[in-house]
């Protein structure tokens, strides 16, 4: 398929990264400087990561375009976890919390992505936003990782940069053990959902 469009990705995950790279979406990486911990006011899992994702999207780097009219799509996410006791997790701070994390993921998780995808356009000098669509997908898995792996695991897999340490994919797929909803969802993002979104928005065209 030839794609007339790419598509910004305001996200530093690497997971995000691979997900979209074994879709085969175009992306450029754009920076974006959104102080996650303002977000972290209360509410659901839900609230929060809609919050964030919103945060990323307000605080993108956009391109410097001057072509009137000139269109770009722009995708941000956010994804945390949340373990059997109600605790909401997002990111390890270090590998004892990596730890921490892991063991408590024997009991399961529900876990909650969401994602905003901006259609803007180039008009009077600045990016205008065209349309606007937010969602936010959740799962449950339970993610079990005997003692004796445990470091070798946060050796070898991205856990220190996944919500709750859960790296669910390559090395660490053999742990999943139990997954109630969607598998992207828990790695960072729904894939099935954001194509759907950019499929409404004419990405594809």
């Amino acid at each position: 398929m030839n794609y007339t469009h790419i598509l910004y990705l305001a996200s530093k995950s690497p997971s995000r990264q691979m997900l979209l790279k074994e879709s085969r979406i175009p992306f450029i990486l754009l920076p974006q400087h959104a102080d996650e911990s303002l977000c972290m006011t209360g509410g659901t899992i839900e609230d929060t990561v809609l919050r964030i994702a919103q945060s990323k999207m307000a605080h993108a780097v956009l391109p410097s375009h001057t072509d009137s009219g000139e269109t770009i799509f722009v995708l941000t996410a956010d994804t945390m976890v949340q373990d059997a006791q109600g605790v909401i997790h997002g990111k390890p701070v270090d590998r004892a919390d990596a730890r921490a994390k892991l063991i408590g993921a024997r009991q399961g998780n529900y876990l909650a992505t969401a994602f905003c995808v901006e259609r803007k356009k180039w008009y009077n000098g600045a990016w205008q936003t065209d349309v606007r669509i937010e969602q936010i997908v959740t799962s449950r898995y339970l993610f079990s990782i005997p003692d004796q792996w445990l470091e070798y695991y946060l050796d070898t897999t991205l856990g220190m940069q996944c919500a709750g340490a859960a790296a669910v994919e390559g090395f660490g797929a053999q742990f999943l053990k139990i997954i109630e909803g969607s598998h992207s969802c828990i790695i960072g993002l729904p894939l099935y959902e954001v194509r759907e979104t950019l499929e409404k928005l004419g990405f594809f065209e």
